[in-house]
């Protein structure tokens, strides 16, 4: 499992200059969640993204300074009854109106794993970054089911193209 524990400030560029920062903010409840949440860090940190300080948060303990130090988020969520777990409703609770337009345009990304469906988990989350003001800049990874290779490589790239919305033009 990765590590939930709270990192040093953000890394720096030669130079001193802060690179960007991409927070994933997870529930992981499951295998099939465990193989996603890998996949989407494993594609943030890919090699060729150079200059990404990629930080890992279990929802229940990412807050505003969090939030407040990224510059991308990837968000990941088990569906319960038709809406996103417990644990990132909470996370959206603690840090709506203290990041409220914060991040305005930030990049994020979201994977999501059910039992049967996805559709109001992804709507419910959806929603709420809208909100933020953040900026969806890779479609959901939304599945049912196992979790096998081809939905590992969707969370890889799902990872990977937010990561590469930090890097500028």
């Amino acid at each position: 499992m990765l590590p939930a524990a709270a990192g040093p400030p953000a890394a720096a560029a030669p130079g001193g200059t802060p690179l960007p920062r991409l927070l994933v903010v997870h529930h992981t409840s499951s295998p099939a969640l465990q193989a996603m949440l890998e996949a989407a860090v494993a594609g943030a940190r890919d090699p060729e993204l150079e200059g990404i300080d990629v930080t890992v948060r279990p929802a229940l303990a990412a807050n505003v300074p969090d939030v407040l130090a990224a510059d991308g988020f990837v968000l990941g969520t088990p569906a319960n009854i038709g809406y996103m777990s417990g644990a990132l409703k909470y996370f959206f609770d603690q840090i709506y109106y203290p990041c409220l337009q914060a991040k305005p345009r930030a990049p994020y990304g979201l994977y999501v794993h059910g039992a049967s469906d996805t559709t109001g988990a992804v709507r419910a989350v959806t929603s709420i970054a809208t909100g933020l003001g953040w900026t969806e800049v890779v479609s959901p990874v939304a599945v049912t089911g196992p979790v096998g290779g081809d939905v590992e490589r969707r969370c890889y790239e799902l990872g990977a193209t937010v990561a590469a919305n930090l890097t500028g033009p």
